[in-house]
């Protein structure tokens, strides 16, 4: 059997904390709820981490053994320190990969890698959401039918202020009449990104059997691919030795 994937699931925590409405949906944690789905496969190691934990919860030793990173954010993008974002950013582009979910668009490491503002229009009502699928070939939606719906969530709409996606996975509609890219993937230097809104904190999206799904596929699909003898894309070496000889003209 191969390594299992190095799965960290990071949640700010601070919604759990401050509402006992939301404690009550989440007892664990929208980590700990996201973390449970994902402990039912056998190929995935996976551990949590919060903003308040030591080193705010992913020190370097935490994301030099992380192969895929999950980020759930939302009250508190402010106060994750730009250092910390530089090292997530640093290590997404050396290979780890990145999943951002719901109000995470907004968090600076999204931005940071997207280079946008990210923003979107948004209504909490508690409506219904029917995720269609964009890319039946991709290995992000094996198992799904043609689409799921989500019973209760906030809407999220366009226009979304990111860049054209490398894949357009997911398109969700709301019954207001509004549309979203809701599964839009992207690679950064050796790493990939993929962005998945479904995940609203008031409601138990991450109990919901095709979102686990989706989250279990995404994070095969975003592991690190092995290169042997790739270079160091920090680096821009001079290639003063070509692979085959070159005959300059006069």
């Amino acid at each position: 059997m191969s390594n299992p994937i190095r799965v960290t699931v990071w949640n700010e925590g601070r919604h759990e904390k401050r509402s006992p409405e939301i404690a009550a949906v989440y007892p664990q944690g929208i980590h700990g709820a996201i973390a449970e789905g994902l402990k039912a496969h056998s190929d995935f190691e996976v551990r949590t981490a919060t903003l308040d934990d030591p080193a705010n919860g992913l020190p370097d030793d935490v994301l030099h053994t992380t192969d895929v990173l999950i980020w759930w954010g939302h009250m508190a993008h402010r106060d994750v320190p730009d250092e910390l974002v530089d090292r997530v950013q640093a290590r997404v582009l050396d290979g780890m990969g990145l999943i951002v979910l719901h109000s995470g668009h907004f968090s600076k490491i999204f931005r940071r890698l997207m280079g946008t503002n990210c923003s979107l229009i948004w209504r909490e009502i508690g409506e219904k959401e029917r995720v269609w699928v964009t890319a039946p070939g991709h290995p992000i939606v094996e198992g799904l039918g043609p689409y799921f719906e989500i019973p209760h969530t906030e809407m999220y709409g366009e226009f979304f202020d990111i860049p054209q996606p490398d894949e357009l996975i997911f398109i969700s509609w709301y019954p207001g009449g509004e549309v979203f890219r809701s599964g839009c993937a992207f690679y950064r230097g050796r790493g990939k990104v993929f962005y998945f809104s479904p995940g609203h904190e008031t409601f138990p999206i991450y109990y919901q059997p095709e979102v686990r799904l989706v989250l279990a596929n995404a994070v095969r699909w975003a592991a690190p691919v092995k290169v042997v003898g790739f270079r160091d894309l920090r680096q821009a070496p001079n290639a003063k030795t070509p692979l085959e000889p070159v005959t300059v003209g006069a």
